[in-house]
C-alpha cells in the first residue's frame, strides 16, 4: 500500500471490523425473523397411537368437545372420531355415548348420531271389554214337579233354540201322559203349529207346563188336574215318532225342565 500511512491502515481495519460486526448482527436478526415454528393439530402425531379399550364407553357432558374427550381418555381425536363414525367438524351432543374402541372389537354397538326426538302419543289404556252377561240364575220353584211320562230322554232344552224349548221323552203310542203338578188346564187343542195335540196347565201365576204331540187329549180347558193324573195319550201328532214334548215356562218364558224335574 504505497503512500498509505500507518494511521490510514488502522482506520481501514477499524472500518472493516465494524462492517463485519454489522453483517453478523444483521445475520442474527434475520435468522431470528425467519425461524419457523411448527404448529401441530391437537391429537395428531404428537400423541402416541391410541390404545383401544374394548367394551368401554364414555358419555358426552355439556361443554365437552371431541378433543377434550379424546385427551381425557388418552386417545387421539382422529381415532375417537373414526371409532364412532363422526365426521368433521366433529359435532357431538350431551348424553351421547362414545366407544373407546373400534366397532366390532367387543361390547355392544353404541349409537353415535344425535337421537331423533319424537313425540309419542300418550299411551291410552283400551277400555276394558264389558264382561259377558252372566246367565240368569234359574228361578226358584216351590212346586213339586213330577216326570210327565215314562221313557227315554231323547231331546234336551237348548236356550234360544225355538224347536228345543223343552225336553222330548220317547214312548209307545198310547202310553200315559200325566200332569207334572197340580193345576188348571188353560189350553187343550191343536191350534199351535209344531205341537200337534197340545195341553197347557197353569200351576200358579208364574208357572205353566205344556204337553205336545199327543195322540189323544183327555182333559178340557178349565179343568182342575192333580199331580200325576193322566191327561193324554202319547202319540206323534206333529212329530216324526211317538214322543212327548214337555215344556216348563216361568212368566211365559221357557226354562230347562231338567232343573226342576227330580233326578231319575
Amino acid at each position: 500500500m504505497t503512500g498509505t500511512s500507518r494511521s490510514d491502515i488502522a482506520r481501514i481495519s477499524v472500518a472493516r471490523s465494524a462492517a463485519v460486526g454489522a453483517i453478523v448482527a444483521i445475520t442474527v436478526l434475520l435468522g431470528g425473523c425467519w425461524t419457523t415454528k411448527v404448529y401441530r393439530e391437537p391429537g395428531a402425531s404428537s400423541q402416541p397411537p391410541s390404545k383401544p379399550r374394548p367394551g368401554v364407553t364414555t358419555t358426552v357432558r355439556r361443554g365437552d368437545t371431541l378433543f377434550s374427550i379424546a385427551s381425557r381418555n388418552g386417545v387421539r381425536q382422529q381415532d375417537l372420531a373414526a371409532w364412532n363414525g363422526i365426521d368433521p367438524p366433529y359435532t357431538i351432543y350431551p348424553g351421547q355415548k362414545l366407544r373407546l374402541y373400534p366397532a366390532g372389537k367387543g361390547g355392544s354397538t353404541v349409537a353415535t348420531r344425535p337421537p331423533t326426538t319424537t313425540t309419542k302419543p300418550a299411551a291410552t289404556t283400551p277400555p276394558a271389554a264389558a264382561p259377558a252377561p252372566k246367565p240368569a240364575a234359574p228361578a226358584a220353584s216351590d212346586i213339586k214337579w213330577k216326570w210327565p211320562a215314562d221313557g227315554e230322554l231323547i231331546g234336551r232344552y237348548v236356550a234360544g233354540e225355538p224347536t228345543k224349548q223343552g225336553v222330548d221323552i220317547a214312548g209307545a203310542s198310547g202310553a200315559p201322559v200325566r200332569a207334572a203338578a197340580d193345576g188348571v188346564v188353560v189350553y187343550s187343542g191343536s191350534g199351535l203349529v209344531g205341537y200337534g195335540e197340545l195341553i197347557i196347565i197353569k200351576h200358579n201365576e208364574q208357572w205353566l207346563s205344556a204337553y205336545g204331540h199327543n195322540r189323544n187329549r183327555l182333559v178340557n180347558e178349565g179343568q182342575v188336574v192333580r199331580s200325576g193324573q193322566q191327561i193324554a195319550e202319547m202319540g206323534r201328532s206333529g212329530a216324526p215318532r211317538e214322543m212327548l214334548h214337555f215344556e216348563v215356562r216361568y212368566n211365559g218364558k221357557p226354562v230347562d225342565p231338567l232343573i226342576y224335574l227330580p233326578k231319575r
